[in-house]
């Protein structure tokens, strides 16, 4: 348990020697009569408040407010302070791989997530997926909110513009000069082309560390010299026709400017979030699963990367609070409302099929053939690192590979010993 008053403990222990706190208490609270808090992102809000007024019609006397804050404003509070600081929500959502960070802060209150998961239906192996992920030791701490990858978005119109098929499969190594957009300096694009090749960023074996990029570059295998020789050349290309692809402050705008009709990029690596923002830019934008672009004939892939709702660990001190926001978790998550769920945030239910979003009546035919381009992409991924070093990979590999704008490397290998040199750099952090 996160956090309990000794009373509350007492309470409990006469009720039942076994089971979790939040199981044992909430168990006889019909009609929870409680207030609590939720952060959602701008966008969201408006599906949020649905589920609220839902939820109040079955407990009318419970009172739930929205704050407009986004989920990692949330981590930085918690991070800063504690969960029980009062800025923090009762309920927010929470990347899998920030779990055992957030677990460590004790800030996350066990879920009873496999209840809820059974009210809701949909799910076929639980532990095995994501619902799994977001369970550390016997505590589900998140229930699982959607799955997350990357795909593959393509111009159409650039493509016809420079003679490209672009609906058919193309090699990063192919494209010609900047048709293929990835700021792949940023770990969580740059992970795709990794992936391809099998190359490990980090991977822990018990208390210890490993890192592909640590090697020496006569020892790397020849499918993972390519993937470096490829990311150099891309740098090259870069550093001559877009240099602000290579600025981590500025890639964003460039990737939008040169994916509008008329730009040099025809195809675009991004997730499904995204999809507004790119039909804006390019009206006859069309998708297509991430092995859609290969890497010396190895298809890339991502992480089967997801999201959680949690329940703030201060909750625990008050059953009728547990109860209502197990409830409010179960509302949102509610697979009924998969489609407004997916147009006001972006994001994919792990429990409703692919079939079913493909026959949705109320989704876009683009956002169909998103959210089967993601799924397509989530089945052939890698599992995601959750553990909490990886996030020092983040900077180990931007870091090195932003460097090469001062350091001008003339060949893939003088690139690849400054990633190396971070990375060494990085172990020796972790006493290795």
């Amino acid at each position: 348990m996160k956090k309990i008053t000794s009373a509350l403990m007492a309470a409990v222990m006469s009720v039942s020697l076994g089971g979790t706190l939040a199981h044992a208490t909430t168990a006889a609270v019909e009609d929870p009569k409680a207030e609590i808090s939720v952060s959602a992102d701008k966008d969201w809000i408006p599906y949020y408040q649905s589920a609220i007024d839902r939820l109040k019609e079955k407990f009318p006397e419970s009172k739930i407010t929205i704050k407009d804050v986004a989920a990692f404003d949330v981590f930085d509070i918690i991070d800063s302070t504690d969960a029980t600081n009062p800025d923090v929500p009762d309920v927010f959502a929470v990347p899998a791989d920030r779990l055992y960070t957030l677990d460590k802060k004790e800030a996350l209150a066990p879920i009873d997530s496999k209840k809820i998961a059974e009210e809701l239906g949909g799910f076929t192996d639980f532990d095995a997926g994501l619902g799994g992920n977001l369970k550390v030791g016997d505590d589900y701490l998140a229930f699982p909110m959607n799955i997350e990858t990357l795909a593959v978005f393509y111009n159409p119109v650039n493509g016809e513009a420079q003679g490209v098929d672009a609906s058919k499969p193309i090699d990063f190594t192919a494209a010609k000069d900047l048709q293929i957009l990835i700021p792949a300096h940023d770990a969580w694009y740059g992970v795709a082309l990794a992936n391809s090749a099998g190359i490990e960023l980090l991977a822990k074996d018990g208390d210890t560390f490993r890192s592909d990029l640590t090697e020496d570059w006569g020892n790397l295998a020849p499918e993972k010299q390519k993937v470096i020789e490829a990311i150099f050349n891309y740098w090259k290309t870069a550093n001559s026709m877009g240099p602000e692809l290579w600025d981590k402050d500025k890639a964003g705008g460039f990737i939008d400017e040169q994916f509008k009709d008329g730009g040099k990029g025809i195809f675009r690596i991004d997730g499904p979030w995204a999809t507004a923002n790119l039909q804006k830019l390019a009206p006859k934008v069309e998708v297509a699963p991430l092995s859609n672009i290969t890497l010396d004939g190895k298809p890339l892939k991502h992480w089967q990367g997801g999201w959680g709702l949690a329940i703030n660990s201060r909750v625990e001190e008050d059953p009728a609070k547990m109860v209502l926001a197990e409830e409010l978790i179960k509302e949102v998550l509610n697979p009924a409302h998969f489609e407004d769920f997916f147009k006001a945030t972006g994001k994919i239910m792990l429990n409703v099929p692919k079939e079913t979003y493909e026959g949705a009546a109320n989704l876009s035919e683009i956002d169909k053939k998103v959210i089967a381009a993601v799924i397509d992409s989530y089945n052939q991924a890698e599992k995601r690192p959750l553990f909490d070093e990886w996030g020092q990979v983040w900077p180990s590999w931007q870091n090195a590979l932003l460097s090469w704008n001062s350091t001008k490397p003339q060949t893939a290998e003088e690139a690849y010993k400054t990633i190396q040199d971070s990375f060494k750099t990085m172990m020796a952090n972790f006493g290795q």
